[in-house]
């Protein structure tokens, strides 16, 4: 099964719960940068504490690999936990939205579109280029910054900088988005 075969999959079981979703990370960057290739899929959610139980509880076993303590954990940290599917090993990253002002907004942005005939949210590429950058403070830069500068040079001109420079700002991530800015231009 291919990724986007999975990512259809579980976006089905999402919808079947209720739960609101927003795809983000490399599928993401690739959506609105240049390719990569990825072995897993980020999905922010925002259940209730019911439908997540909803999903633990339903989801296929026989399809799908799924933690209910790690889900419980993830609910109670606002963190993540996983889905595998097991017939093709896509690992999923459900990754519950944090509660704070930029992750709200975020959220609010998301923009409907299609991969492969499924209907799937999308972050922005103003978002999905925040998020990296906050990826590349924690920890994981050089792939999470090569992702924004090939955002960057193939959205340019479309991006809100505007909205870039503030959420940069209010997260304390501005020098990382300045070396990327700087990069893509260099290029």
């Amino acid at each position: 099964m291919s990724g986007a075969a999975t990512l259809a999959a579980i976006v089905r079981e999402l919808e079947r719960c209720g739960i609101p979703h927003m795809l983000a990370g490399s599928f993401a960057s690739t959506a609105h940068g240049e390719p990569r290739t990825t072995n897993d899929i980020d999905l922010v959610i925002d259940p209730t504490r019911e439908a997540l139980q909803q999903l633990v509880g339903t989801v296929s076993q026989e399809r799908f690999y799924l933690s209910a303590e790690a889900a419980e954990e993830a609910w109670r940290r606002r963190g993540q936990f996983n889905l595998v599917h097991l017939e093709s090993g896509w690992k999923v990253d459900l990754i519950l939205r944090k509660d704070r002002p930029f992750s709200h907004e975020k959220f609010r942005r998301r923009q409907p579109t299609q991969i492969d005939g499924t209907k799937v949210f999308l972050a922005t590429a103003e978002d999905t280029i925040v998020s990296k950058l906050e990826w590349a403070r924690a920890g994981e830069s050089e792939r999470q910054l090569r992702d924004v500068v090939g955002i960057i040079d193939v959205s340019g001109p479309a991006l809100d900088r505007v909205y870039i420079a503030h959420c940069v700002h209010e997260l304390g991530i501005e020098d990382l988005w300045l070396q990327v800015e700087h990069q893509a231009n260099s290029e």
